[in-house]
């Protein structure tokens, strides 16, 4: 192999996949034709086949970095609040935030559910995927939970379906509606009195962060 694919690779790609994104969200993904996502990235037919067999498979390297962005900030959350200072009141407000690129990946996802669920094959795929991501999902809520002092009393897995359910179906009102319902107002209004009806307090407290610059 030449010298210096191996690093140029990666960088082919992250601009095919968000070539991939910025394009199924204005056309769709049906709509949308390999040679236009090649196209908008600036690399030929070969180079996306030396990357994806489909763009089926694209999809599913779409979400699985979707996936990470939405593991790592969940992840993040005990970390910046600070255990002493979690509250489910102040999860829930950290929960609902919601960023502007959301939109383009909400209009890729539904589009590519509703011809999963026409396509049973898409959809066995997607069903896997979706199942790596709420595992991810329950853990990492626990984890919050837990520095908040609480412990779920429902299926993790299942819980983790209802807060998805909750985020695609509030986005999808306040996508038509937009200045009625500000996108995160439902997680921000209902969240923490459904965390309260969920959780018990937990039987052992998170254990006391060590300061990194006290002595051992």
């Amino acid at each position: 192999m030449p010298k210096g694919v191996t690093k140029r690779r990666p960088r082919t790609r992250a601009a095919l996949l968000q070539a991939a994104l910025e394009t199924f969200a204005a056309s769709g993904f049906h709509a949308t034709s390999i040679e236009q996502i090649c196209e908008r990235a600036g690399y030929t037919r070969g180079a996306f086949y030396s990357n994806f067999s489909s763009k089926e498979e694209l999809f599913f390297a779409l979400f699985d970095a979707h996936s990470e962005r939405v593991i790592s900030r969940l992840s993040a959350l005990v970390d910046a609040v600070g255990a002493e200072g979690f509250t489910l009141d102040r999860l829930a407000e950290l929960v609902s935030e919601v960023e502007p690129s959301e939109r383009d990946w909400y209009l890729v996802t539904t589009e590519f559910t509703l011809h999963a669920i026409r396509d049973p094959q898409a959809a066995w795929v997607l069903a896997r995927h979706d199942a790596r991501l709420r595992v991810e999902v329950a853990r990492a809520f626990s984890e919050c939970l837990r520095a908040a002092g609480r412990t779920l009393t429902v299926n993790p897995d299942d819980f983790a379906r209802l807060l998805i359910a909750v985020r695609e179906g509030g986005l999808a009102q306040s996508y038509v509606e937009p200045d009625r319902l500000p996108p995160g107002q439902l997680e921000r209004q209902f969240l923490a009195p459904l965390l309260s009806a969920v959780t018990e307090p937990a039987t052992e407290q998170p254990a006391p962060r060590e300061d990194p610059g006290s002595p051992s």
